[in-house]
């Protein structure tokens, strides 16, 4: 049986936010779409988080997806910042939720960029190169935002299609045996 999902990524931000679509089937990922809101002109705080909020329900009305992927808040040495993130990070989680998506996964990251390039001190100009590779398409460097939105989408890609998962607390050998018992060989 074919498994079909839709995968959005978003890499969250209150002056640029990417975001990528992926389709999964079965284990193979293919390029939807991508795109950055620009929000550097807006000086309104929460005019930005509204226009967050209106974009991401866009987008998920047009393309429909299954699970949102996001790029978590990483500690950094400005508390506000890490604060504006958050506040980008929740209007975009709360378009999705209202748009019916159920699974919602985080990823840090160095997390994506370990997944796509192998190396989670990566360039974004080297998780570009990679998604090209990966996905088989030509991606514009004027949309750096919206291909670490889709490294996050490919990485829950990868991270959903492994036979045993270490993100979410579920994963590991015991969920795998516990999920698997027709592969295990009794001695």
């Amino acid at each position: 049986m074919t498994k079909i999902r839709t995968i959005l990524g978003i890499d969250p931000g209150t002056n640029l936010l990417g975001f990528g679509v992926i389709r999964a089937v079965d284990k193979k990922a293919e390029y939807v779409d991508m795109g950055v809101l620009d929000l550097r002109k807006e000086p309104d705080a929460y005019a930005k988080l509204r226009s967050i909020y209106d974009c991401i329900t866009e987008v998920c009305k047009s393309y429909h997806p299954d699970c949102l992927a996001i790029e978590s808040p990483f500690y950094g040495k400005n508390a506000q910042v890490v604060l504006k993130l958050g506040r980008a990070q929740g209007a975009a989680m709360l378009a999705a939720l209202e748009s019916g998506i159920t699974e919602v996964a985080e990823y840090a990251p160095r997390k994506a960029k370990e997944a796509i390039v192998g190396n989670g001190a990566a360039s974004k100009e080297q998780v570009q190169l990679m998604l090209e590779k990966t996905l088989g398409v030509t991606l514009e460097s004027r949309y750096l935002d919206a291909t670490d939105a889709l490294a996050i989408a490919l990485c829950h890609h990868f991270e959903s299609t492994r036979p045993v998962k270490t993100t979410g607390g579920k994963g590991g050998w015991e969920n795998f045996l516990k999920n698997n018992p027709d592969r295990i060989k009794k001695a």
